[in-house]
């Protein structure tokens, strides 16, 4: 009769050990290290100035001719000091936020029917107007045009009123802004806009219900463009205003660091501060759908 012989518990058992098989090196990524080098740098060339500009903008007088960075002394009088010498400066920050306001809304709604006009519609002549479009973005139209736009805004009345810049801003933006626009309703199936006309729907009720929903992120690029091209133009604003309280800010932000007397470096940079305070806090506000609509096409030719 054959007898189980059970193993003996606290025999050590005897387990095949396998050499580890070496792990392979992966290759450093140089290509990805190059390429967030290159955008740090360029982050840093944007960053680093305008926080200079704020910490000399709190600068006591004294330590903004040293050659410290962190100032020894807070000074935040120099805002103050700006709006009482700048007896139109808040009239004229509130032009620049008429002037702005109104040219992202003609500008906008301009750029969103024609491009969707352009796109989704039969429009006769759209190799034309499309030719036209790309030629005007060829030629620096805010030099060569100057004279002729300085004409047209005397013939209208118009010279030396905080209004009359409202139309050369939207017309001088308008071909950029369209085509994004254009670029954005491309994106979109044409079989969508198809489905839609086979539901009855018009060419409005399209716009409206189905097209604007799918573009708000473009529109949201075509805002910040804007908003940041008439923001900062000086050009047009110098020429065609002379009276300070009717011109814009940054025309004002100019006339301080050159035409006001001795004028203090950090009362400058206050100055500057409150100029492109707005701009940032707009962006930092729509950054997300700005990417979100340059992604989606909004720089599509």
């Amino acid at each position: 009769m054959a007898t189980h012989v059970k193993p003996r518990e606290d025999a050590p058992r005897l387990e095949r050990s396998t050499p580890a098989a070496p792990r392979a090196r992966r290759p450093v990524p140089w290509s990805a290290i190059v390429r967030h080098a290159v955008l740090i740098l360029f982050s840093l060339a944007i960053i680093l100035p305008l926080v200079w500009v704020l910490i000399l903008s709190v600068k006591s007088l004294p330590d903004a001719y040293t050659n410290r960075i962190w100032p020894q002394h807070f000074d935040f009088s120099h805002y103050g000091y700006a709006l009482q010498h700048i007896p139109t400066l808040p009239r004229n920050i509130l032009n620049s936020v008429i002037v702005t306001t109104a040219t992202v809304v003609i500008t906008t709604i301009a750029a969103v029917l024609a491009g969707y006009a352009l796109v989704h519609l039969s429009t006769p002549g759209r190799a034309v107007v499309l030719g036209l479009l790309v030629a005007s973005m060829f030629f620096p139209t805010r030099v060569t045009a100057l004279i002729a736009i300085w004409e047209i805004q005397k013939n209208l009345d118009l010279l030396n009123t905080t209004w009359g810049l409202i139309f050369p801003y939207a017309t001088l933006s308008l071909a950029l802004s369209v085509f994004i626009m254009r670029g954005i309703f491309e994106t979109i199936p044409r079989e969508l806009a198809d489905a839609a006309r086979i539901d009855g729907a018009n060419a409005w009720t399209m716009l409206w219900r189905v097209m604007l929903p799918l573009v708000r992120n473009g529109i949201v690029v075509v805002i910040i463009v804007n908003f940041v091209t008439a923001w900062g133009e000086y050009l047009l604003a110098t020429t065609l205003t002379n009276d300070q309280e009717v011109r814009t800010l940054p025309v004002v932000l100019a006339s301080a660091s050159g035409g006001m007397g001795a004028w203090a470096w950090p009362r400058i940079a206050a100055v500057y501060v409150m100029a492109i305070t707005p701009g940032l806090v707009a962006f930092a506000i729509a950054q997300r759908w700005y990417m979100r609509g340059l992604q989606e096409g909004a720089l599509k030719t």
